[in-house]
């Protein structure tokens, strides 16, 4: 085992609930590389939230139906989607655009952050979140996005994800919607840090198992082609595969 996969496997307690299929989820880790030290962005969320209350984690939930269904400004990398693909019960370029689609729009809704370029011109877009990112002016842009880890919760936990953690380099940031991050809302605060003070935060063990995996990433270039980490729990132990 690995120093990451014996983390994950020591944190994971309480494997006692009613097995459930993992829903597929993702994330968007933001990173600005513009100084000396790679910063990420990570949130807060309210004390008040059932799931990982207080904790400091990335902008990022469940798919959602809608989200096969939102025109994009370009496609994702080829690279990108032959990985998303992999280990995939019917896999298509489908599901894969839509798991980076729903990274973007999990970090609109939760930050107020558009990754996209300017709608050339108007096509229909699905009602809810996506209509008032189109309405800002932009459609999401794929073509930036890394595909960094990949992540199952352990069977028998009381919530399970199927979890996609994308990245993107600040510099994609397009436009923001203000007063999306308050005191009562999911995130109560955003804070913009670098990787190593971030690590130190109070965060879910695998947030800080990947925040490692982008550090080395990006060490490497941070090119599309790199190998992803697959963390999964087949026998009580984490394994780390590469897709």
């Amino acid at each position: 085992m690995s120093e990451f996969t014996i983390r994950l496997t020591k944190a994971e307690r309480d494997q006692f609930f009613p097995n459930r299929r993992p829903k597929d989820a993702a994330t968007l880790i933001l990173v600005d590389r513009s100084g000396p030290e790679p910063k990420v962005l990570l949130g807060k969320r309210h004390a008040r939230h059932a799931f990982l209350p207080g904790k400091f984690v990335f902008p990022g939930g469940r798919a959602e139906p809608n989200d096969r269904a939102m025109p994009v400004a370009a496609a994702l990398d080829k690279d990108v989607e032959a990985k998303l693909m992999s280990h995939v019960v019917r896999p298509s370029a489908v599901k894969a655009r839509a798991l980076a689609l729903a990274a973007i729009r999990e970090t609109f809704e939760e930050t107020g952050l558009l990754l996209g370029a300017r709608r050339p011109d108007e096509r229909a877009v699905p009602e809810g979140p996506w209509a008032d990112f189109a309405r800002a002016g932009f459609y999401p842009d794929l073509s930036c996005l890394h595909f960094i880890a990949r992540a199952i919760t352990p069977p028998r936990r009381p919530r399970r994800f199927d979890t996609r953690f994308f990245s993107v380099d600040a510099s994609a940031i397009a436009h923001r919607v203000e007063n999306i991050v308050h005191a009562e809302a999911e995130l109560v605060e955003l804070t913009w840090i670098p990787i190593a003070q971030a690590r130190r935060l109070d965060m879910p063990t695998i947030t800080g198992v990947v925040l490692e995996e982008l550090e080395a990433r990006v060490a490497a270039g941070f090119g599309h082609d790199l190998p992803v980490p697959f963390y999964r729990m087949p026998r009580r132990e984490f394994v780390r595969d590469l897709l």
